[in-house]
């Protein structure tokens, strides 16, 4: 569609008065459905202008009616309140979520929108006295969403504001303070708040809660609870607050029950078990998680019975591994094929050790009944969890996990262990294994490098091949696979998204010598997925040169969104130049976090990125890299890049006159260059946008994770 948009942008007479057939030759129809691909930004200012047709159908209100500027990086205030001016009389759905650069005085030009039923202004600078003239002017908003900030008030909300949130049928807010924000005000059907707390060890997550009838604490009402927790007890003090009214009344229309409490030991629930047997009376049941703390085996079953889930999460919750299979594979539930999403990352009974016995790994069998009879799975998360191939065939006789996994023939995401992708240790390998960890990965010592063959493309070797085999039957039957992220057991980020729990529920870097065994051949093997947008790889350690990497993405050429970490030894980044040809290849790269300790990010490197005209959002994780100051500059003077995120050891000292030179022409720049280590990290981190937080500066499973399941 952008070569659409530049067909038409550049020659619309010549195409016009062509005898060939042109633009003026296709009805509006077609054209429509052109232009609904083309964001509202270029649709308003750039194609409008080509001729009076285009300027006709660009005003459709077909293609007004619902309108998002999210992560619209050019829209300027400028730019903004023109499209606003255009839209003010059409416009009914209106997002501007993350527009994190606006103004508050554009903000407040919302309000000429008076037709807006729906609005999104997560992330805006919106303020009670703000909300209040929004509110006062909108009296059709059904939906809401907006930030919750420290000075917000509800009592400066006018009477005519409070009218209007009497009125709304859902709310969303994002608390960055501890606050019901506007929730006594809303006496309608059902309400939805976020909860981000940066109070822990740096580390800012969303919580988000939908509750209904919250004027009093009756959800009678209630469809949807979701509540996705940060570390911190203030967070669980404040969620168990709005869980009270469960001790007596469980709500009759309640579908969806989403709760994610980090940390070891999350506060129990007594109300948990009537929670669950309610669900199982019902049998409309379409999303379920809790905290392991919660439920144990009875409840679950009680809950999941008679029901047809799409959604189910089981993350950290070791103990129900048991009977969530029962469950799903022995008629527990109604209708095991609606499952779409499971997670089932964690739930391993025990830490791994070289002891771990087949109770404790994944179960081929297991997993190809579970193709079998969830057959419509297309998202799957199996992060944290083990299997161990020995070259001999399963329990059920499967040979390996990969050729159980292949029969999701549906599945769009997939999240796997490093060591699943094993097809067994040979004795190079097992002298490897003997080989101490923290000498070989730490860099006390250099050590030999003993078993790992340097990758060749054109190796035709009989060992190449079986090697991924496993693998290749994976690829095989997942074809379809989108996101793809493969991580290794032991991987520990320096930006850890989730829980602290998680430095000790996984083992230490280098424990699996399965995962070691994971190399370049395998990455090379991912070309059979040319559909693939998005690919994680952590804590690979058996990555020599990255000449895989490199051939992976030859033939995947529509990768949008790249994140790299712990790749190969940890002492020296040696798959530097295979990530530079990697870049270059990257035509349609939208997102990079790239995570490695001894990252060099020189001249060279900023090169190599240029050549990824799309790049909008870059984030370095380095804590003894190399960072050049000077290249930088001139990166962003011939690339246009909205988000530039830099953690390091030693940073530039003067970034802030580089961000002042850059921030006049791009609004939406945000620039972070700040050391890894240093006590102030917590207090920068509060200052990046929440949505850049959460979605690339931090490291994070984007697989199977709960469901926005009323957008607005």
């Amino acid at each position: 569609f952008s070569k659409i948009l530049w067909y038409i942008k550049c020659s619309p007479t010549d195409t016009m008065s062509s005898s060939s057939v042109g633009m003026s030759d296709l009805s509006d129809e077609i054209l429509l459905c052109i232009l609904r691909h083309v964001p509202v930004c270029d649709l308003m200012v750039n194609v409008a202008n080509v001729c009076h047709k285009l300027h006709t159908l660009c005003h459709d209100k077909t293609l007004l009616t619902s309108v998002s500027l999210s992560e619209e990086y050019q829209a300027d205030d400028l730019m903004v309140r023109q499209i606003l001016k255009q839209l003010s009389n059409q416009v009914q759905s209106l997002s501007l979520n993350g527009c994190y650069w606006l103004s508050g005085s554009t903000m407040e030009l919302l309000a000429r929108c008076r037709g807006v039923t729906h609005l999104d202004v997560t992330g805006c600078r919106i303020t009670s006295l703000r909300l209040s003239r929004l509110l006062s002017s909108l009296s059709l908003l059904r939906s809401l969403a907006f930030d919750v900030t420290p000075g917000f008030n509800s009592a400066q909300l006018s009477s005519e504001a409070v009218d209007s949130l009497s009125r709304l049928l859902e709310l969303r807010q994002t608390l960055l303070t501890p606050s019901y924000g506007v929730v006594p005000c809303c006496a309608q059907l059902m309400l939805q708040f976020d909860i981000p707390d940066v109070t822990r060890e740096g580390i800012g997550v969303c919580c988000q809660l939908m509750v209904g009838q919250s004027s009093v604490p009756h959800y009678q009402q209630l469809e949807e609870f979701t509540a996705r927790l940060a570390p911190g007890e203030v967070n669980q003090t404040l969620l168990l607050l709005y869980l009270a009214v469960f001790s007596v009344h469980v709500p009759k229309r309640l579908r969806v029950f989403l709760v994610s409490i980090p940390g070891p030991n999350p506060a129990h629930w007594p109300a948990a078990p009537s929670l669950a047997q309610s669900l199982g009376l019902r049998g409309d049941l379409e999303a379920l998680q809790l905290p392991r703390s919660w439920l144990d085996s009875l409840s679950l079953k009680r809950a999941l019975e008679g029901n047809s889930p799409k959604h189910l999460s089981f993350s950290r919750c070791p103990a129900l591994w048991p009977q969530v299979f029962l469950s799903l594979l022995e008629g527990g539930v109604k209708d095991a094929t609606q499952l779409i999403s499971l997670n089932l990352s964690g739930i391993n009974q025990v830490l791994y050790s070289e002891c771990r016995s087949a109770d404790d790994q994944l179960v081929p069998g297991t997993m190809s009944r579970l193709a079998v009879g969830c057959s419509n799975i297309k998202h799957l998360n199996l992060m944290h969890t083990h299997y161990h191939h020995e070259n001999s065939p399963g329990l059920s006789g499967e040979t390996h996990l990969c050729a159980s996994l292949a029969k999701f023939r549906h599945l769009h995401s997939l999240t796997l262990p490093v060591c699943a992708l094993s097809d067994g240790l040979n004795t190079h390998q097992i002298s490897a294994n003997n080989t101490s960890p923290s000498a070989l990965f730490l860099g006390l010592k250099k050590t030999p490098r003993v078993g790992l063959q340097n990758y060749k493309p054109d190796s035709d070797s009989s060992l190449s091949r079986d090697s991924t085999s496993g693998l290749c039957q994976l690829l095989a039957g997942c074809h379809v696979l989108q996101t793809l992220e493969l991580i290794g057991p032991g991987f520990i980020s320096a930006m850890p998204r989730l829980e602290p729990c998680s430095r000790v529920s996984v083992e230490p870097r280098g424990m699996c010598a399965w995962a070691r065994g994971i190399g370049d051949s395998h990455l090379a093997a991912l070309e059979a997925l040319p559909r693939l947008r998005r690919l994680t790889l952590a804590g690979l350690p058996g990555v020599l040169r990255g000449t895989g990497l490199v051939q992976l993405t030859t033939q995947c050429k529509d990768l949008r969104v790249l994140s790299l970490a712990n790749i190969g030894s940890l002492k020296t980044m040696n798959y530097n130049s295979a990530l530079l040809e990697t870049l270059k290849q990257c035509t349609q790269l939208q997102e990079l976090r790239l995570e490695q300790p001894y990252l060099n990010a020189n001249a060279s490197f900023f090169e190599a990125l240029s050549c990824c005209p799309h790049l909008q959002r870059l984030c370095l994780i380095s804590r003894s890299g190399t960072f050049d100051p000077v290249a930088t500059e001139a990166f962003m003077e011939r690339c246009c890049h909205w988000l530039v995120a830099l953690c390091r050891k030693r940073c530039w000292t003067g970034y802030h006159v580089f961000f002042v030179r850059f921030s006049f022409a791009r609004s939406a720049l945000s620039v972070v260059i700040y050391p890894l280590h240093h006590e102030d990290l917590p207090s920068v981190i509060r200052d990046i946008p929440l949505t850049l937080l959460d979605r690339i500066t931090l490291f994070q499973s984007h697989v199977a994770q709960p469901p926005h399941l009323s957008p607005l």
